[in-house]
Parts: C-alpha cells; sequence; structure tokens
C-alpha cells in the first residue's frame, strides 16, 4: 500500500462510513473490525454495519458484549491507546457501572486512571468484585514501585546523607568536593595542594530518623491519579528507615493511614475519592503531628479548592514555616500536568515561600531531596506559581 492510500485508509477509521465516503476506500476484515470497535465508542448512533456502512454506537447493556469490545481493543490498538479507548467508555457509556462485576476487571487493561475509577466505585463495590478490584489495583502499584522504588531511595538517601555532615569525620565519611572548597584560601602554590585545615563529611543517616516527611493528600475526585503515586510514594519512603513518614488523606474529614503505609493497597482502599475539602482541618492535623520542625517537611497535594477556612490555613502553613518546617505544595502529583485549582490560594502560597506546581511521578524524588537538603526546588518551567 502506497503512502496516499495509507493515508485515505487512516482517514477512514478516522471518520467512519457516512462521514468517509468520499475517500473511495473499502476496508479489508481486519480494518472492518477495527472500525467496529472504534464505532461501539466513537459512532454517532446510527445503526449499521461497520463495513463501509453507518457507525453505530453504544456496546450494549450486557457485560459479555462490553467483555468482547474490552478484548477486541487489546487486539488490535497498542496499550497506551487501549487505555486512552477505556477512559473514554467510563465516561461516554457509564463503563465505570460494569467494572463492578469481575469478569469485567478480568478484561480491562490496568493504569493509574483504572485504580483511580475502582477506588471512587469502593462503597458501592459488592463483594464478589473486592478481591477481583484488589487484585487488579496491586498489579498497577507493584509495576509503579517497580518503576519509581530505586531512584526514589537513592535520590532521597543521598540527600539524608549531605543534609547529615559532620565536622570531624572519618577518612571514609569524607565528602572531599566540599572539604576542598572550604579550604581553597589554604592552596599552597608551591606545592600544588589545598591544606585541609577543615574537614567536611557526611553523617551515617541510616542509622537514625533523620527526617520526619508528612505527606497531605486531598482525596477529592479530581485527584485520583495523585492519590495513587502518593501512595506508592508514601510506601517507599516508608520502606527507609531514615525517614519517618506520616500519610494523611482528606476531604472534610482526616483520615491518618500512616499505620497502613506498608502495603500501599491497603493505604488506596482506605481513601474515599470525592466529597468536600478541608485544607485547613487536614493542615491542623499535620502540624499536631510535627515534633522536630526543623527536621520535618510537609508536601500538601491538593488543587487548592478550600471548603475551609482560607485565612486559617495560609496562617497554618506561615507557621509552620516559621518553625523551621520545609512545606512544598503540589498542584499535582500525576503525568498530567497541572489540574483546574485555585489561582488565588496559590498565590497567597507562593507570597509565604510555598510555590504551588503540578509534579511528575519522575520529579518527585528531585523534589523531596532539595526539600530534605533545603535547597531551592526543582520547579518545572510549566510551573503555575513559583
Amino acid at each position: 500500500m502506497n503512502a496516499v492510500d495509507e493515508r485515505l485508509r487512516r482517514w477512514r477509521l478516522v471518520l467512519g462510513g457516512d462521514a468517509a465516503e468520499s475517500t473511495g476506500v473499502s476496508l479489508g476484515d481486519r480494518d472492518a473490525a477495527m472500525d467496529g470497535t472504534l464505532s461501539a465508542l466513537y459512532g454517532s448512533g446510527k445503526k449499521g454495519a461497520g463495513r463501509g456502512g453507518d457507525r453505530s454506537a453504544g456496546l450494549g447493556a450486557s457485560a459479555p458484549s462490553v467483555a468482547r469490545w474490552l478484548g477486541d481493543i487489546r487486539t488490535y490498538f497498542p496499550s497506551s491507546v487501549v487505555q486512552v479507548m477505556q477512559r473514554d467508555a467510563i465516561e461516554r457509556i457509564g463503563l465505570s457501572a460494569l467494572l463492578l462485576e469481575p469478569e469485567m476487571l478480568e478484561a480491562v487493561e490496568a493504569d493509574v486512571h483504572l485504580v483511580g475509577t475502582l477506588l471512587s466505585l469502593n462503597k458501592a463495590m459488592p463483594d464478589t468484585t473486592r478481591e477481583t478490584a484488589r487484585a487488579v489495583v496491586r498489579k498497577v502499584v507493584e509495576e509503579l514501585e517497580k518503576r519509581l522504588a530505586t531512584r526514589t531511595r537513592a535520590t532521597v538517601s543521598g540527600a539524608l546523607d549531605r543534609s547529615a555532615r559532620i565536622s570531624r569525620p572519618r577518612h571514609r565519611d569524607i565528602d572531599w568536593d566540599r572539604t576542598i572548597r572550604a579550604n581553597l584560601k589554604n592552596y599552597l602554590p608551591e606545592y600544588g595542594t589545598v591544606v585541609p585545615e577543615r574537614l567536611i563529611g557526611y553523617g551515617h543517616a541510616a542509622q537514625s530518623v533523620k527526617k520526619d516527611v508528612i505527606l497531605c493528600i486531598d482525596q477529592s475526585g479530581s485527584m485520583a491519579a495523585s492519590v495513587v503515586y502518593a501512595s506508592v510514594f508514601g510506601a517507599v519512603l516508608a520502606s527507609m528507615r531514615s525517614i519517618s513518614t506520616r500519610l494523611i488523606v482528606f476531604d472534610t474529614a482526616v483520615v491518618d493511614l500512616t499505620e497502613q503505609l506498608d502495603d500501599p493497597v491497603d493505604v488506596l482502599f482506605g481513601t474515599q475519592l470525592g466529597g468536600g475539602t478541608d485544607i485547613n482541618r487536614a493542615l491542623a492535623y499535620c502540624q499536631s503531628q510535627i515534633t522536630r520542625p526543623n527536621d520535618t517537611v510537609v508536601v500538601l497535594i491538593s488543587d487548592l479548592y478550600e471548603g475551609g477556612i482560607r485565612d486559617e490555613m495560609l496562617k497554618r502553613v506561615a507557621a509552620m514555616k516559621a518553625a523551621g518546617t520545609q512545606f512544598v505544595t503540589l498542584l499535582a502529583l500525576s503525568d498530567e500536568g497541572a489540574p483546574a485549582y485555585d489561582h488565588a490560594h496559590a498565590e497567597a502560597l507562593a507570597a509565604l515561600g510555598a510555590p504551588a506546581f503540578a509534579c511528575t511521578p519522575d520529579l518527585f524524588p528531585d523534589v523531596m531531596a532539595a526539600a530534605i537538603e533545603r535547597s531551592p526546588l526543582p520547579i518545572p518551567d510549566m510551573a503555575v506559581h513559583q
């Protein structure tokens, strides 16, 4: 097939039957079947077959027909496209209701967005579905941990070591780069060397708890992906003996899920996506858990739509920072950039020295390392409030 024919074929699949008649393209068996899967989700609602005819919309109400469709799209499209089509199906044709059936969960392509949907359905989920749902969530969580854990531990451990420098280190603990810079005034040109009058070294962060980290997560519906990633990172940080990690989720109520941090799946099923938002109440609880302000990092993950007392929220942030606590505000912790958020609150936090920005999972370890070292945060260029 030449380039022109291939382009016409793709347009035919994009436009469907009626709209694409002028292409003059007739579909082969595989393309016709692919067209049928697209028609079921994106069709205009007219009746007809996929092969050269009008597109028909809708998957029907029966679970078997949806299960077949889920299998078909995995046959014809790559995983990334399948995940997009599943998300569209949840929004356009009510697939979420059918996800309460175990056979549906076994047919879907699991990803972060599917986990968010399952968590939003958690309270409505029948017992017959719950174990299957946990298996789906666990699969996604394990994949995320495999991707993120090693670099997170290495990056954060390095920051902890650098933040625990000691002035009389043993030879193996000397930070030679900083020692040389600190002693440049003692350079002896005739010998071409620096006399290390003052030694700077690393402490052993693994010997004791060096930093306290509090993850404070907004569990409103728009934050679903952030809740998933934050739970995984919380579990990774909690596995490090040199960090004491707390994980708090909130809507209008505040729930401390720290005791479940050894299993992020338990954390996720302890959340309840949706509902209102009371950031002030959540921060009040976080503030009550701080015992070592100078060694504490608070990470607020929220779109900042505050349903509580705005001025009190800002006063709490100011008080924590004045006491020496490092405060980080993330509008999202996901691969999708900043969601809709409260610009006025973001600007007010930035004015307090707590810039609000969206953070990808790959950037999060660097953000934590910078907060631990009290160095400038690696805020992305597209950050909305700095």
